[in-house]
């Protein structure tokens, strides 16, 4: 795809992909492909592989390499792929962007290694980008450029913006006037995508935010079309409804569950027929009693879906 082919596509809701296991920790392949394809179905503008929910804290090198190609071989060309590197170092990642580019990866999404704070300057970090941008196109990650503080990530992204070429998206990580304030500086150039609940999408939406990580596009996309459509017909009133009834209630249950909200998003999808529950281990998977209740709980979640459509 072009540059303004990716921008364009992920400029809206993109699916963040979780990587689905089998019970005995081997990735589930044919999970994964039916994952891909029911994101693509229900008709999001790309897809979106992250270190966070991706699991590469799970992951080995390996791993994270056929993860990716498998990802782009079920996409097929029909959506754009975000690729993610690991906490690698530079000549790592960099070789990592290589093979990127020729598996057909359409924009690589950049992390840094972790330590502590002053093992990156933000010279170090701006020259880490350029080196990737060499060979892809770039998502920066907000709260990567932002290690040293805001007003150096916002330094970075303004040196980054005069190479046209360089980085195309922004994933937005930190909530608040951080990500507020470099949405702005970003917004003519890149695409601002904002990850986690919409409360942060809505956030962000007037500081020219154009796309989000859409959870419910990865299991009721019916939600995410209706809060779409209230945000492409500025009616922030009904986006609100949504988030006020249906999402925010979601993740507060969610957070809650044993495992966090990453177990509940892999029980979802055994729930939806689409992977299984299981996670790596040293990670937790849902019990069947854990299962189930989460399964009320989703028949629940429908009934005030359906409640906002009929206006009660």
């Amino acid at each position: 795809m072009t540059h303004d082919e990716i921008q364009a596509a992920l400029s809206g809701p993109i699916a963040s992909i979780r990587t689905p296991f089998n019970e005995d920790g081997s990735i589930d392949h044919d999970g994964l492909r039916r994952m891909v394809e029911f994101d693509i179905q229900a008709g999001v503008g790309g897809l979106l592989i992250t270190w966070g929910d991706s699991l590469f804290s799970l992951l080995g090198d390996q791993d994270i390499a056929d993860l990716t190609k498998a990802v782009v071989g079920c996409a097929a060309g029909r959506v754009p792929v975000v690729a993610c590197t690991g906490r690698w170092g530079t000549p790592q990642a960099v070789d990592f962007a290589s093979f990127c580019r020729n598996v057909g990866v359409d924009i690589l999404q950049t992390f840094l290694p972790m330590w502590y704070p002053a093992c990156l300057t933000p010279d170090a970090i701006l020259e880490h980008h350029k080196a990737l941008a060499e060979h892809i196109p770039v998502m920066a990650n907000s709260a990567e450029l932002q290690r040293s503080g805001p007003a150096e990530g916002r330094r970075i992204a303004e040196t980054l913006i005069q190479d046209k070429h360089a980085v195309l998206a922004m994933k937005g990580d930190v909530t608040g006037a951080p990500d507020r304030e470099i949405t702005t500086v970003v917004r003519e150039d890149w695409v601002m995508l904002a990850g986690g609940q919409k409360s942060f999408h809505m956030e962000l939406w007037p500081y020219g935010c154009r796309g989000y990580l859409s959870t419910f596009g990865t299991f009721r996309p019916s939600v995410t079309r209706a809060y779409w459509a209230a945000i492409d017909a500025g009616d922030t009133a009904a986006a609100t409804r949504i988030i006020e009834k249906i999402d925010r209630p979601f993740f507060n249950h969610i957070l809650a569950m044993p495992g966090g909200f990453d177990a509940a998003m892999h029980g979802i999808a055994e729930i939806c027929g689409l992977a299984k529950r299981w996670r790596r281990s040293p990670f937790y998977s849902l019990s069947d009693e854990e299962l189930e209740a989460l399964q009320a709980f989703l028949e629940d979640l429908a009934d005030a879906e359906k409640d906002i459509r009929e206006g009660t």
